[in-house]
């Protein structure tokens, strides 16, 4: 069996930087009976468990995961059914993303670590905080994690739209499925880190390449997305906690995914919580944009919750 203190070691021999940021090691691991793809990027201290959102992948937190290291040990999984984990032909829901975690922690030995979630995977870090407490040490929301009304569900739906349309397209090249991403405004300004998610996303097709998430996942997990009661799971939350907001919309100036009576909820109800607006980048672009101040709101978390009692 793994643990992470050996995939620490071989992080931190293999580790090379590639357009001035940290190239993370890729290695599978099972969680749950499916092979999960995880990036760990070299560090010292408890690890860090990163997990993305709906149609992204492990590569999404390298400018992140490049700002946290070496004083974090920084993994990011892939989901099951995106980037290179496994992909079963059902269990696309929170019950099932938590017991894949828990699976894969104890395949590497880790008794406790962070979360960070972007999006679906905030909503993930706050089931498994909730049902883990033991086990989860702070975890840190980006731009996710609130009880939405129809009509704001609505709303992002629209605003993702753009990214669920390259999902079952055949693209003729790399180049080609780059130019497409690089067509919605959403995702400028355009950043070399977006390169590496789009790459990790791909396999070969008959005719060029695609994406490698199934449409039909995405469908059932949105479906019993909508039958969760995600409010239920604030007052759960034992430890330290995080909500890092983005400011700009996405189509439109009020298609946010945290507006703001739903964020005050949140600082309501989960103890232990801390607020930072992003007031530079949507949805997607403050995952793939340098920023300090993102940066250390997050190592500041980190330091709290990794402080001895």
């Amino acid at each position: 069996m793994l643990s992470w203190q050996c995939l620490q070691y071989e992080a931190s021999t293999v580790g090379t930087r590639e357009a001035d940021m940290k190239k993370p090691v890729l290695k599978k691991v099972e969680g749950n009976g499916v092979g999960i793809q995880l990036a760990m990027w070299q560090g010292v201290g408890k690890p860090v468990l990163c997990i993305h959102g709906l149609t992204a992948n492990c590569r999404n937190w390298d400018v992140i995961a490049d700002a946290l290291t070496p004083g974090h040990f920084v993994m990011a999984m892939d989901l099951r059914g995106r980037g290179r984990s496994d992909r079963p032909s059902s269990g696309y829901d929170i019950e099932h993303h938590c017991r894949d975690i828990e699976s894969l922690l104890a395949e590497l030995k880790i008794p406790s670590c962070a979360l960070m979630g972007h999006s679906l995977g905030a909503i993930i870090a706050l089931a498994y905080a909730a049902g883990h407490p033991e086990q989860v040490e702070g975890i840190v929301l980006i731009d996710g994690g609130g009880e939405l009304s129809e009509e704001q569900k609505n709303k992002v739906l629209a605003g993702i739209q753009h990214s669920l349309d390259r999902l079952g397209k055949v693209f003729p090249s790399f180049e080609a499925y780059r130019e497409h991403m690089q067509s919605t405004p959403l995702l400028q300004p355009w950043s070399p880190a977006m390169d590496n998610f789009l790459a990790h996303d791909l396999e070969r097709a008959p005719e060029g390449v695609s994406s490698s998430i199934r449409l039909e996942a995405i469908q059932e997990e949105l479906v019993n997305l909508a039958r969760l009661d995600i409010g239920s799971l604030y007052a759960q939350i034992q430890c330290p906690a995080l909500i890092l907001r983005a400011r700009e919309g996405m189509e439109a100036r009020d298609d946010i995914l945290l507006p703001q009576d739903v964020l005050d909820r949140m600082l309501r109800e989960i103890p232990r919580v801390q607020h930072m607006d992003m007031e530079k980048g949507n949805h997607y672009t403050i995952m793939f944009q340098k920023d300090g101040r993102r940066d250390q709101a997050i190592h500041e978390l980190l330091s709290q919750s990794f402080k001895a009692p």
